[in-house]
């Protein structure tokens, strides 16, 4: 019997939801990581979920479970070892979603599993799904990767009703020993394609891989007759639909599609959009968040809300309760010399180009300044060209130097450097700062006043600066 769990680099963003879950659930929750400040530092607070510095073996000698980050060494982390070594139970971050989803963990037969997968807007697609539930009273428990979600207080739920929403990481479940997808072992009832798109090059040598992958989950939802729901406008999902023969709805701006996204515009209210569904009928909303991109993951919500039984009124009330999540153009503040401060999460070029265009769309009289982080040094050579075009939105761009992920060692072919001289040419006003230090010095020099928006963007630690940019 499972009374006890461990979590081995519990302040990941999809590891700590999960351990919000089997605490709230009734579980003894014990976890451990590295003492470098997290953006969910605050939740595990919060929920009173104690985490010890560094890893020790001796702390999985009287435990039940032990469920794994791929970081930290993954099956090869001291404490990880230990466990196996004591015929401990031990899951990685994709099995233990796939697991707390199957309901057995928590003796529910009738658990009902949503997964949201696609290389961009499964965060914010997973919270919209979980935020517009629990508005209509559905009580979800869900998995979402990343810090405090207005709408929902936390980024992981154990709720009283049956419904298990989930992120779908196409990244491997460990990296080193096993590179099965991890949402693989996810088994939902309805599934969620935003999109498909080159990226994790360190684990994939190609857009087709990343392809076949999608296609092996598809492939996977016919064979437990689950929904897929898939944004038909993305040429790459076209190709994966072309073997799919389970079920099925699309959605997009495309005429062709099941669901159809139209005149979006935006007002002091928010983002407007009409739907129009299988049926030629026209519904009206109104979004919270910026950008059309997020109209696309709205609608994707939106679905599958009408497939949990909601009507049109209970989705416009958790549209309404919807205000974005930690890392999504949040909103920081106003620094001192008056500019708005905002931070995104994007790290692929796509991502980056559907941020600026939306703070464009919302600004269009603000001077737009773009500070980014690349991430990974393999994710920067491998898309080189295509961040090189990503910042023609941003009146200005500072570069930092990249942020290297603790899988992979230095490349000297590529540098932070070597982006901005090669942006520089086609781009007039393109600044490389090394250090986040250099960053703030120079932001806090320049004054940006009112007129002017400065956006943080990048998958590392680039977020840790606002309180150095708020503070006079």
């Amino acid at each position: 019997m499972i009374q006890k769990i461990h979590f081995v680099g519990i302040k990941g963003v999809g590891m700590t939801p999960l351990a919000i879950i089997a605490k709230e659930a009734g579980f003894v929750v014990t976890g451990s990581d590295s003492p470098q400040t997290f953006i969910t530092d605050v939740l595990l607070k919060k929920y009173n979920i104690t985490v010890d510095e560094g890893f020790d073996p001796s702390r999985v000698a009287n435990v039940d479970m032990v469920v794994t980050t791929g970081a930290h060494g993954g099956y090869d982390n001291p404490e990880v070892k230990a466990a196996k070594e004591k015929g401990i139970q031990v899951l990685t971050q994709g099995q233990a979603v796939g697991y707390f989803m199957s309901g057995e963990l928590f003796n529910n037969e009738n658990m009902t599993g949503i997964s949201i997968t696609g290389c961009h807007g499964k965060t914010t697609t997973t919270a919209l799904v979980a935020t517009l539930l629990k508005e209509a009273g559905k009580d979800p428990s869900f998995v979402i990767g990343t810090g405090e979600i207005p709408s929902l207080q936390t980024s992981g739920h154990f709720g009283k009703g049956d419904y298990f929403v989930a992120e779908a990481d196409e990244y491997a479940t460990e990296p080193t020993h096993d590179r099965t997808p991890k949402f693989m072992w996810q088994h939902p009832q309805i599934a969620i394609m935003t999109n498909v798109e080159y990226d994790h090059p360190d684990l994939y040598p190609s857009l087709e891989a990343v392809i076949e992958a999608y296609t092996a989950f598809a492939k996977q939802l016919t064979e437990n007759n689950s929904l897929l729901i898939a944004c038909g406008d993305d040429n790459n999902i076209k190709k994966i639909l072309e073997t799919y023969n389970g079920e099925l709805l699309t959605y997009g701006f495309n005429s062709d599609n099941n669901y159809v996204l139209k005149n979006i515009h935006t007002s002091s209210e928010g983002l407007h959009f009409t739907l129009q569904t299988p049926r030629q009928e026209e519904e009206d909303y109104i979004l919270s968040v910026l950008g059309e991109h997020n109209a696309l993951n709205a609608v994707a919500a939106i679905i599958v809300a009408k497939q949990c039984g909601l009507s049109p009124s209970d989705i416009q009330k958790g549209l309404s309760a919807f205000t974005g999540t930690k890392r999504r153009l949040e909103y920081i503040g106003t620094i001192p010399s008056g500019a708005l401060l905002y931070d995104d999460y994007a790290h692929h070029p796509t991502e980056i180009k559907a941020a600026l265009k939306a703070l464009k769309d919302k600004y269009p009289d603000k001077k737009l300044i773009a500070v980014f982080q690349p991430h990974t040094y393999t994710r920067t050579i491998k898309l080189f060209e295509q961040f090189v075009d990503s910042f023609k939105a941003a009146d200005e761009l500072v570069l930092a130097d990249i942020y290297a992920s603790a899988r992979e060692t230095v490349d000297p072919n590529v540098s932070s450097e070597k982006l901005a001289h090669a942006i520089s040419m086609q781009h007039e006003a393109v600044l490389w700062l090394p250090t986040l230090q250099d960053v703030v010095q120079y932001l806090k020099q320049k004054n940006y006043a009112e007129d002017c928006i400065v956006v943080t963007m990048g998958a590392g630690d680039i977020y840790t600066i606002h309180h150095q940019l708020l503070s006079k």
